[in-house]
């Protein structure tokens, strides 16, 4: 009898215990963006998985700010710092994986 495929739901990156959990909540955009580079960049960073909190937008008028915000820099600026970024689990937050 052929055996079943094996699937897993493990991910390393949203299921690690990040290092390191910041929190954007009440923010401006220029103090968000301050304050992410400076965690990215930081020394204390490298090789860990951070947790960054932008919650989902809700309040925002439009689009949401802090979470178009952030996922530009790890896309764009903050790109060569980080091995792997993903949504968190309610999508309200970041998990990055900095090199």
């Amino acid at each position: 009898m052929p055996r079943q495929p094996r699937y897993s739901s493990h991910d390393a990156l949203l299921d690690a215990r990040p290092a390191v959990t910041l929190d954007l909540h009440g923010r401006t955009e220029a103090e968000a963006r301050a304050a992410v580079e400076k965690l990215v960049r930081g020394s204390g960073a490298s090789g860990k998985v951070v947790h960054i909190i932008t919650g989902k937008g809700k309040s925002s008028r439009g689009s949401p700010v802090l979470k178009n915000l952030v996922r530009g820099m790890l896309k764009g600026s903050l790109a060569p710092l980080v091995r792997e970024w993903d949504l968190d689990d309610g999508e309200g937050g970041y998990r990055v994986l900095v090199r």
